[in-house]
């Protein structure tokens, strides 16, 4: 088993660093409800099909080796609320290696 070790940012500011597998084919939103970071039933609503931006999160670090954003991700974006800049759907981001040492803070929840 290959973890790598990201950093979450919970919505209350707390840091949590965590361990993420990468032999389980787990994506970014999984992790976070895996280790219970945000408030059950308030994330990751569609299950993970880009479809409700529950689990948007902004990614602090190696927004260059994150895989490109998905049309329907983008359709996603355009309509969640406190978008910035470097907003993501964390269920569109595989763990992979490469993302060892990732930083991330979850967006608030929509109003």
């Amino acid at each position: 088993m290959s973890d790598i070790k990201i950093t979450i940012i919970d919505r209350e500011g707390e840091a949590h660093v965590v361990d993420a597998p990468t032999d389980m084919n787990m994506n970014l939103m999984e992790v976070v409800r895996s280790y219970e970071l945000a408030a059950e039933g308030t994330i990751g609503i569609c299950g993970g099909m880009a479809m409700c931006a529950s689990c948007q999160c902004y990614i602090l670090n190696f927004e260059h080796m994150l895989p490109e954003q998905s049309i329907e991700e983008e359709d996603m974006l355009d309509q969640a609320f406190f978008v910035q800049d470097n907003s993501r759907l964390s269920c569109q981001i595989p763990i992979t290696e490469e993302l060892d040492g990732l930083e991330v803070k979850i967006a608030p929840e929509a109003p």
